[in-house]
């Protein structure tokens, strides 16, 4: 498989998002947001998103250099539409715009309709921790039903994000991102691409028979339908996300899962986003004491295995970016191929 190093990797996809008609600003924040996916491990929101994004946009979903059209600003609430433009640039603005009304009047949350694929949600999280704030975000998505609710033999909604950042003075902070399926569909695209099973307990198949073919949600069988992945957390997990579609998706007025069965290539988002600044809630002194001596705490505890330490949600991610940014990282052969195709249907030749 290729190597890759993200710069590089960056200045090619980009040239792909610029034959949209994207502006040269637009394509570069997209395709960081990608790499930087890419770079913390998580490559089910990386470059390999790009075959889809431009299967969206010739089929007239994704439009290109949108911005957020504010619905409605009550001060610390802000009701926001994404126009269907890309989901790195609409949430980047919608969250900038809440972390300056939460720095200011001590908390905000923020609707986000109708954007499109917003991309790995810990990057608005990381954000919001940046300015110092925590942030708790919901999210819904509307493409293929792929995933089955508790006690359910069939897909009833998407992969459905939950996160939560959270800023911790003198260290990094600590940043929860997680799909409430038991695996992101991206992640079951890649072992698909790379010939590779997946554990037992993930999936079930277009009978709701369980499988560890990744497939099953990749590619339709031949009357159309897919199979889907599983809840993570059993009931709890399937709860969770269902709380993401109705606050996500009904809450914002995106919309949320329900029949006809959609056939586009589109991946819509809604996004429920709360920001709050921690010092409006209880002396800055207070919350690093509190914050600082519960993490000494966690880091304590002896680990479960030995040489393995005990990491908190974030510290992953930054350990592996370390890694791919002076290692590179690979592609499959088939998400490159991939990748070239689409370049190919908006007239890039990438090399």
């Amino acid at each position: 498989m290729p190597i890759f190093h993200a710069e590089d990797l960056k200045t090619k996809i980009a040239q792909i998002i610029r034959a949209t008609g994207s502006s040269e600003v637009e394509a570069l924040r997209v395709c960081t947001n990608l790499v930087q996916a890419n770079l913390k491990g998580h490559d089910s929101h990386g470059a390999g998103m790009i075959p889809r994004y431009i299967e969206s946009f010739q089929e007239g979903s994704l439009q290109p250099n949108q911005s957020i059209q504010v619905k409605s600003d009550l001060g610390s609430m802000l009701v926001l539409d994404g126009q269907g433009g890309f989901g790195q640039i609409v949430g980047e603005e919608a969250i900038v715009m809440g972390i300056s009304r939460a720095k200011k009047l001590g908390s905000c949350i923020v609707s986000l309709s109708h954007a499109h694929h917003l991309g790995r949600i810990g990057h608005f999280a990381e954000m919001a921790a940046a300015e110092g704030l925590v942030s708790i975000h919901l999210v819904n998505v509307i493409s293929a039903p792929v995933v089955a609710v508790w006690g359910g033999g069939i897909g009833r909604h998407g992969t459905n994000p939950f996160c939560i950042g959270v800023p911790i003075t003198h260290r990094e902070p600590f940043i929860l991102d997680f799909a409430t399926s038991r695996s992101a569909q991206g992640k079951m695209r890649v072992a698909h691409n790379t010939g590779k099973q997946v554990s037992p307990g993930f999936l079930i198949n277009q009978q709701g028979l369980p499988t560890t073919d990744p497939s099953v949600v990749v590619k339709p069988d031949a009357a159309g339908n897919l199979g889907a992945l599983m809840p993570f957390g059993e009931h709890k997990g399937s709860g969770l996300a269902i709380a993401c579609e109705l606050l996500g998706g009904a809450l914002t007025g995106g919309g949320t899962w329900k029949p006809p069965k959609i056939k586009k290539r589109a991946i819509w988002n809604g996004m429920l986003s709360i920001l709050i600044n921690p010092v409006c809630m209880s002396s800055k002194e207070q919350f690093e004491i509190e914050a600082n001596s519960f993490i000494d705490w966690v880091y304590q505890s002896p680990a479960s295995e030995a040489g393995v330490p005990v990491m908190l949600a974030g510290e992953p991610e930054r350990k592996m970016m370390a890694l791919r940014l002076a290692n590179g990282f690979e592609i499959d052969n088939k998400t490159w191929q991939d990748i070239c195709e689409a370049g190919k249907k908006v007239g890039v030749n990438l090399k």
